[in-house]
């Protein structure tokens, strides 16, 4: 009975986030007109992310080490190829007749700190997996906090990098573009004022949060009841309600030509999350005294790797298409699939049904 509580617990936790999120996606859209678009894709990003970051805190507070690990390995994956290939599936689908154009060499920048995300995630996993350590166990979290100090500092150096690029290019852009601007200003102007904004982000934050800690107070006793693996609601049930106001607003921009913030948002969400809240949960789990780590497993890091190879190649050329959208629709489905399929070998839940009937 108990089982079953926890089971519609955690489903009516998921569909109320639902909403909550995608109202803070609309609030977070409506502070970014106040800003450019790289800093208003980057407020869009931390307001969206901000359900995983409170979700992995209240883990993190739990000792749930792998739940916290899974679902944001979980949200990045579902941010580069299901949220990313919808925004330009819709995108391709709606300017059919031309492909749809974005800035080239912001597109490096962020896939090459994705890359080194992924570098960070793979030499912990290595390092154990391979049993080169030179203290068994201990090793590996030395090297994940060292990593994790120096994500972080990339991180603040990318956000500085943004925030200036975009004030150098802003008066070329004002005057090449000048009539574009004034149209779409005409078209489009904030439905609320900046204060209103930031009042409703704080209030559906705290909303958010109160429905986070009953799901990870009820996830593993939803795992039983629904006979799915923990591994399959953290790494894609959890990032899909998560990433919901990712997902709006990243079509929504598509759709409206603004391929830029779109990737902003999407791209810029899954650097947010490898590059600044999985580090800052390490540091805050060597504050609290627990052993978070980088080592994600050579399953979920070879997946997260082929993930961001995909969609460099996909973005390589700065331009995008419906087709290149259905691709990464139809990854996701194959990653989804093999999680659904995978024992994680760290999940004491999961074990069991290795030695089924």
């Amino acid at each position: 009975m108990k089982r079953a509580i926890s089971g519609w617990v955690f489903l009516f936790s998921l569909l109320g986030i639902i909403p909550l999120a995608e109202r803070l996606g609309y609030t977070t859209e409506q502070l970014a007109f106040f800003t450019g678009p790289a800093v208003g894709g980057l407020l869009y990003a931390t307001f969206g992310n901000a359900t995983e970051l409170i979700i992995s805190i209240h883990a993190l507070k739990s000792g749930l080490i792998r739940l916290v690990q899974q679902s944001l390995l979980g949200s990045i994956l579902s941010n580069l190829l299901l949220v990313l290939g919808c925004a330009l599936f819709a995108g391709g689908l709606v300017f059919h007749k031309r492909e749809q154009v974005f800035n080239h060499a912001d597109a490096a920048v962020d896939f090459g700190l994705l890359l080194m995300a992924v570098m960070g995630l793979l030499f912990p996993a290595v390092l154990h997996a391979t049993h080169t350590e030179i203290e068994y166990g201990k090793s590996q979290l030395s090297l994940s906090r060292f990593t994790s100090c120096i994500m972080l500092v990339a991180y603040a150096s990318y956000i500085v990098f943004q925030v200036k690029s975009q004030k150098n290019l802003q008066v070329p852009v004002d005057e090449d573009k000048s009539f574009n601007e004034d149209t779409s200003n005409d078209a489009e102007v904030p439905e609320i004022s900046m204060w209103e904004s930031m009042i409703w982000i704080s209030i559906l934050t705290g909303g958010i949060s109160i429905l986070s800690e009953y799901l990870v107070s009820t996830i593993e006793g939803a795992s039983k009841e629904f006979q799915m693996p923990v591994a399959f609601l953290s790494v894609i049930l959890l990032p899909l309600v998560g990433n919901a106001a990712e997902h709006v607003g990243s079509v929504m921009f598509a759709v409206k030509d603004k391929l830029d913030i779109s990737l902003g948002v999407a791209v810029g969400s899954s650097i947010q999350i490898s590059m600044f809240v999985i580090p800052l949960c390490v540091v805050v789990g060597w504050m609290i005294e627990c052993p978070m780590d980088l080592n994600f497993q050579p399953f979920e890091t070879t997946s997260l790797f082929m993930s961001v190879i995909i969609v460099a190649f996909m973005l390589h050329n700065g331009t995008s298409n419906y087709f290149k959208g259905m691709v990464l629709i139809l990854c996701y489905l194959i990653v989804s699939a093999s999680f659904y399929e995978h024992i994680d070998p760290m999940s004491i839940e999961d074990n069991p049904s290795i030695a089924g009937p």
